[in-house]
């Protein structure tokens, strides 16, 4: 394949630019690149590949180009307007926000998991919440062999999960975007409150687990947060099991898992830390421990950088999947 003609929806985002770091870093097959984003940013330039490309504003006749794929992250609302525009133009999109994710008729994504499920009938893909992509990344083995029953997550998440805004209040020390100081803190909310108690944040954690394991009785609950740490998603996850289990097997099912480094085994100080897994794709599990507590029960620490797997390196891969569709 001499090349695909890509385009980038939000490129001066702090997940736009990492699309176009990661695509260039798994040199990507661009045969042209398109650059685009709202009326403040067009104008812009951005270097790639050692070219040089103006940013250009988002309108409804962007996807006239001969585009192949483009990927998305500027909010729910830009995705709900233009991503249908650019598929009906034959475009394949892959979606970085929450608006397509469980809508039942658009797959949702994660390539070590459930990649095998894209078919060349798929236009549009939602790339999962940053949280629950390194959370499933591990699941899927572990409920093939032992068919989870509860999962309770717990989350300790950087602030470039709010972007470049977040970022700020943290380096600043300001309180400009959160609602509270991040600085020496910790915020038990992300995103918007229901009803019922839940963010939005842990929400989406909840019901795209269940749509990416493809099992709607699975019993999920969360508990999401924010920590002064500026890249790199902890979650700690407990699982309970319909089925009895030994450790050993679990590492050993947890080793086989593509992109999935596992640590702890010989030694209980060996475990995944943000700091270490910022810059890089893999998603780290340590502290792989028995429940006592419960029957069949498990504990895992799962670690990401979110701004890359959790994001821009999810979405890439998605795009790596569907070039056998072209």
């Amino acid at each position: 394949m001499s090349g695909v003609n890509v385009a980038i929806v939000g490129a001066t985002g702090l997940v736009g630019q990492t699309f176009l770091k990661v695509l260039e870093e798994r040199n990507f097959p661009i045969h042209h690149l398109y650059c685009f984003a709202s009326s403040r940013s067009a104008g812009k330039e951005i270097t790639f590949k050692g070219e040089t490309y103006v940013v250009e504003e988002l309108t409804e006749q962007s996807f006239d180009y001969p585009i192949d794929i483009a990927l998305f992250s500027a909010g729910g609302e830009v995705s709900k307007k233009f991503a249908p525009i650019a598929v009906s133009k034959g475009v394949r999109v892959v979606d970085n926000s929450s608006a397509w994710r469980m809508d039942p008729e658009v797959a949702l994504i994660v390539p070590e998991v459930n990649g095998d499920t894209l078919t060349p009938d798929d236009y549009l893909i939602a790339n999962p919440n940053c949280s629950t992509i390194q959370s499933v990344v591990p699941l899927r083995v572990l409920h093939e062999a032992y068919q989870i029953k509860r999962i309770v997550y717990s989350t300790y998440q950087a602030v470039s999960g709010s972007g470049i805004k977040g970022l700020r209040d943290l380096e600043d020390g300001t309180q400009k975007f959160y609602p509270h100081p991040i600085t020496g803190n910790c915020l038990p909310h992300i995103d918007i409150f229901f009803d019922n108690g839940y963010t939005k944040e842990e929400i989406k954690m909840i019901e795209e687990t269940k749509k990416i394991l493809n099992d709607q009785e699975i019993k999920i609950t969360a508990t999401t947060a924010r920590v002064p740490v500026k890249y790199g998603h902890c979650v700690s996850m407990n699982l309970e099991f319909e089925k009895e289990f030994e450790l050993d097997d679990v590492y050993r099912l947890l080793e086989q898992v593509p992109n999935l480094v596992v640590h702890g085994k010989e030694n209980h100080l060996d475990y995944p830390l943000p700091i270490d897994v910022a810059g890089h794709d893999e998603v780290h599990v340590g502290r792989i421990r028995r429940d006592f507590s419960v029957d069949s029960g498990l504990n895992l620490w799962v670690v990401a950088d979110n701004i890359r797997k959790g994001a821009a390196t999810n979405a890439v891969q998605i795009a790596e999947s569907l070039l056998t569709f072209m």
